[in-house]
């Protein structure tokens, strides 16, 4: 993705400037000290670059490591309490772009807090999220050991997956109504890692709503239930004639790993992985 080549980070006698993923330069005049994460996987990669007892305020199901659960909540993801944000007193906010208010985000930025917006979209970001996270807090020794064990895993899963053969998948994260995740999100980036091919891929939602009727013609040959929600067997089993049931490919992911775009998304792709090795063994 570009913003790896192309983000700009800079310490010099003006300060730190880093691009975020929205591509908003995020100014600061000395590494911050007081954070505010407003989303899980903001606060996984805070902790991760060594950063975590700069953090201040989290959002809800900050949970992750267990530390994070100790700091004060600003609320949730979509629904964030402002003025305890401002009563902080944060020199960094680090905001997620699809998962915010963009109207609260704004108000942030207006009254002169700076926003770091965390979007990753492909497993190469989270690295580069690594570091510039790091560089905003003055951890960059932590950031770029996190950066590199991060790139070195990703890096091993690659090559071990990389010739697999194909495996068509359908990726079902919500049940009423039925939804998915298309290509532009960081999960189907797992499912190519893996050697997989999101059925759904190219709608042009990020996150579609699709018909029992579409998944049944698509026919995938794996289906998984995101976050540890009720089995996929509970619904598609009374569909025998689907490949992912022919084959007992109904699978259950291990909750947040896939979820949250940060360092152990790559236990997610690992699970992810095995999971498709397995369809592939138990083809006739």
């Amino acid at each position: 993705m570009a913003v790896v080549a192309s983000f700009a980070a800079a310490a010099n006698t003006q300060g730190i400037t880093v691009r975020d993923d929205a591509q908003h330069n995020v100014v600061l005049a000395q590494p911050a000290h007081r954070i505010v994460s407003l989303a899980p996987h903001a606060t996984e990669l805070l902790f991760a670059v060594g950063a975590g007892a700069y953090v201040v305020g989290v959002s809800d199901y900050s949970d992750y490591p267990p530390a994070a659960k100790q700091i004060p909540s600003v609320g949730s993801s979509s629904a964030l309490d402002i003025e305890r944000i401002i009563s902080l007193k944060p020199d960094l906010v680090v905001a997620w772009s699809s998962g915010n208010s963009a109207t609260q985000i704004a108000r942030l930025r207006a009254i002169g807090i700076p926003v770091f917006e965390s979007e990753p979209r492909q497993l190469d970001v989270v690295a580069s999220s690594l570091l510039r996270l790091a560089q905003l807090a003055g951890t960059e020794d932590a950031g770029t050991a996190a950066a590199t064990a991060f790139k070195a895993r990703l890096a091993q899963l690659d090559a071990t997956y990389r010739q697999r053969p194909t495996v068509r998948v359908f990726y079902q994260i919500w049940k009423k109504p039925l939804m998915t995740l298309n290509d532009s999100h960081m999960v189907t980036s797992v499912i190519r890692l893996c050697g997989g091919e999101n059925v759904f891929g190219k709608l042009p939602q990020l996150a579609p709503t699709v018909s029992t009727e579409a998944v049944l013609q698509a026919n995938p040959e794996v289906i998984f239930a995101a976050d540890g929600g009720s089995s996929p067997s509970t619904s598609w089993q009374r569909f025998p004639q689907l490949a992912a049931v022919a084959g007992n490919n109904l699978f259950t992911l291990t909750p947040n790993w896939m979820s949250r775009p940060g360092p152990r998304i790559l236990d997610g792709a690992a699970e992810l992985c095995e999971k498709l090795d397995l369809a592939r063994s138990r083809r006739r």
